[in-house]
């Protein structure tokens, strides 16, 4: 037999066409993404089981986070001292701060930190979990635990916007990593002097060399060996903590 191109055009309307024109409106999803595109809000209702994590339930044992800092999310904050206010990218999550100046500010170069941000290295912000009011968005915070690969809210975690993904914070066991770049009045002369940073580290995984004169340690700040600026190189018997063990012993 010999294929004409009426053949193929017959084929086509059998097989493909059906697959096309099959009602998608009865899938059950469909439904479900359809109603929430119609809102227009970009905020979630809090009955989304993956993507919005912090749904507004507070009845089960792991919505406990709710009721704890950093969160406190019935918390109005009338008495809260605002210093500064920040924002993910597309505004459902806001936040304030209380505190004047972080604890400390440092630069990491963390293979997972270049991962996780998409950037040569992560700048940090530490501060109490207590120093942090969420004005708008709680529930549309996703956590992310890098150790376990794991969306679950087990610290320390990642804390995302949900909505636009930007990064918001890590959340330690007793601390908080914010990041000064969402930060309002950042780019002024005192949102710079207030959140300047005061070190480098895991400076060995730098994928950019960073001449600033700033300490650069080869991994956690203070408790790891310094790392020569010009080489790069791990300078052996640098280590501050260690110094200090030293000295306690002697006395």
């Amino acid at each position: 037999m010999v294929l004409r191109p009426h053949h193929f055009s017959a084929v086509s309307k059998r097989i493909i066409t059906p697959a096309f024109t099959r009602p998608l409106s009865t899938s059950p999803r469909f439904f479900k993404m359809a109603d929430h595109k119609n809102e227009n809000n970009k905020r979630s209702r809090g009955d989304e089981p993956h993507q919005y994590q912090a749904s507004s339930r507070t009845d089960r044992e792991q919505d406990q986070w709710k009721f704890r800092a950093p969160y406190t999310i019935h918390d109005k904050g009338e008495n809260f001292d605002v210093k500064w206010k920040g924002k993910c990218h597309c505004g459902a999550v806001q936040y304030e701060l209380s505190r004047e100046k972080p604890l400390a500010s440092k630069y990491c170069h963390c293979t997972t930190c270049q991962r996780m941000h998409g950037a040569p290295f992560q700048w940090a912000a530490i501060f109490h979990k207590e120093d942090i009011n969420f004005t708008n968005g709680h529930h549309d915070l996703g956590w992310y635990d890098p150790t376990a690969k794991s969306t679950t809210h087990h610290l320390p975690c990642k804390v995302q916007c949900a909505y636009c993904r930007t990064p918001i914070m890590d959340e330690g066991r007793n601390m908080i990593l914010l990041f000064p770049t969402l930060i309002e009045g950042i780019n002024t002369k005192k949102g710079r002097e207030a959140f300047a940073a005061q070190c480098h580290m895991f400076y060995p995984q730098r994928v950019v060399d960073i001449k600033d004169g700033l300490p650069k340690f080869s991994r956690l700040a203070d408790e790891s060996d310094l790392c020569d600026e010009e080489t790069g190189e791990v300078m052996e018997g640098t280590n501050p903590k260690k110094d200090k063990e030293k000295e306690k012993k002697k006395e």
